[in-house]
């Protein structure tokens, strides 16, 4: 049985929203997609029943759009984000504007409750610009909606993810695999469904209001860690050769030099070389994953679901004792 609340997500459609429109279907919600490409979504109905699941044309960049994507909502969600800038898609605009864009018209629409998902390691006093451009944006949202709900999740994992499977594609072609600053960098990788659990449940409870939570997995690990993982999950001996950060920023200024060229997507860019410069785990005093009922996946549990494709002799091959 369908609720009367009605759910607006912004960024819906990507990685991580296509996880919270389908556990916001699970509970009944009415869910409206706010996407730049409502006509590249359209699978995106089938998670709900019919009339369930709405589309709308929505760019965080244009004002008059974002107010007609909240109109009437119970609640917003907000999930707009890039790893790294590519034409008008920037940090500043996205990240600090964009987000201050749907905090301003959730507010005037009176909307109830307003989700921000941002991520650790914001900081007003990094080196790093993406880093900057987080922090700026939850400060906007704070200032523009009264009793917002910021979520920072750590690295975010799953089938669809931009990390161990970028990572896996490349073990099936090169000799090694870098270890940017010597591999020494941790992170806390969450699972995406939990983060979407995370997200549903704090629409569900008015004492999420005002709150900040920090998103991570039952285990850090140093970045070494993960790449040894992922080669011996994909059955694939390769090197790991130390990267010193000097090395890695000139490598970052040729990711760019890529990435500027059309539809493609650089490996590496100078800004991401300085987030590795600092760790990517849940403060010990944050509140967490738990603080909103879910707990957590472990990688081991999920990640060897699929990256068996990118196994040696393939995903159905016994492996060697």
């Amino acid at each position: 049985m369908l609720r009367d609340e009605m759910i607006t997500v912004f960024g819906g459609s990507g990685f991580v929203g296509r996880y919270v429109v389908r556990a916001l279907a699970r509970r009944g919600y009415r869910v409206r997609v706010a996407t730049r490409r409502p006509h590249l979504a359209g699978d995106l109905k089938v998670m709900g029943v019919v009339g369930q699941i709405q589309l709308a044309q929505a760019n965080i960049r244009v004002e008059s759009s974002v107010d007609r994507a909240v109109e009437g909502a119970h609640a917003v969600v907000n999930l707009v984000g890039v790893l790294s800038e590519s034409g008008r898609q920037t940090f500043t605009r996205l990240h600090t504007a964009g987000a201050k864009a749907v905090a301003a018209a959730a507010d005037r629409a009176g909307v109830e409750r307003l989700i921000h998902v941002s991520a650790i390691g914001a900081d007003a006093g990094s080196e790093s610009r993406y880093a900057r451009s987080k922090a700026e944006g939850e400060a906007a949202v704070a200032k523009a909606f009264k009793g917002a709900t910021i979520m920072r999740p750590s690295i975010i994992f799953g089938a669809e993810d931009e990390f161990f499977n970028r990572f896996a594609a490349m073990a099936r072609f090169v000799p090694a695999l870098p270890l940017i600053g010597g591999g020494k960098t941790k992170f806390q990788p969450v699972f995406v469904g939990d983060v979407a659990e995370a997200v549903a449940n704090a629409i569900a409870d008015p004492k999420t209001m005002g709150q900040v939570y920090e998103l991570g997995g039952p285990k850090v690990y140093t970045f070494k860690e993960l790449m040894a993982y992922l080669l011996d999950t994909v059955d694939r001996q390769r090197f790991l050769v130390p990267l010193p950060f000097p090395i890695a920023t000139v490598m970052g200024m040729g990711g760019e030099m890529f990435g500027a060229l059309p539809f493609a997507e650089p490996f590496l860019t100078r800004d991401q070389v300085r987030q590795l410069k600092v760790d990517n785990v849940v403060h010990p005093r944050a509140r967490g994953l738990e603080d909103l009922g879910v707990r957590p996946e472990t990688v081991e549990s999920i990640v060897p679901t699929y990256l068996g494709r990118y196994r040696r002799h393939g995903q159905f091959h016994e492996r060697e004792a």
